[in-house]
């Protein structure tokens, strides 16, 4: 017969698995924000496509471009979403792996830690991706009067 698991290790996994979770509810709001990003990318590329068939030939360069700078802001988007979802699975991996070891009293602490740090490493450089997606959305706005940080000049 199996040996019970004494309900104070059980505890103490509990607890090391605490940080992780707290971690995967901060992933999880970030991907509903790069998903609602995403979907606002999508839906501004459907509305210029659907405006450039009623385009002249002169006006369809512009709207042409700004689809081509839409799709690389998707693009990166995606990345950005793939690299989160990875932290997620990975940090998803360490609180099961802390679980495994301890029902089965194996030493994980190498393969936890790599799980985390690899992780953490993934949600860098969905941050990254993300960033460089912000980068590419602002670099061309123009507000109102004010363009590129200096007030327009009559």
């Amino acid at each position: 017969m199996a040996q019970p698991i004494p309900i104070d290790d059980i505890a103490h996994v509990i607890q090391l698995s605490v940080a992780p979770v707290f971690l995967l509810t901060g992933v999880g709001a970030l991907l509903s924000v790069l998903t609602s990003r995403l979907a606002r990318v999508v839906d501004r590329a459907r509305r210029q496509e659907d405006k450039l068939e009623h385009l002249s030939a002169e006006r369809q360069p512009d709207v042409l471009d700004e689809l081509c700078k839409l799709s690389r802001r998707a693009r990166l988007m995606n990345w950005s979403i793939s690299l989160v979802t990875f932290c997620a699975l990975l940090v998803s991996s360490v609180i099961v792996v802390l679980f495994g070891g301890a029902l089965y009293g194996i030493d994980v602490s190498l393969p936890a830690a790599a799980l985390f740090v690899l992780g953490l490493i993934c949600l860098i450089g969905g941050l990254l991706v993300f960033l460089r997606e912000i980068y590419l959305a602002t670099i061309h706005l123009r507000l109102g009067p004010f363009q590129n940080g200096a007030r327009k000049r009559k």
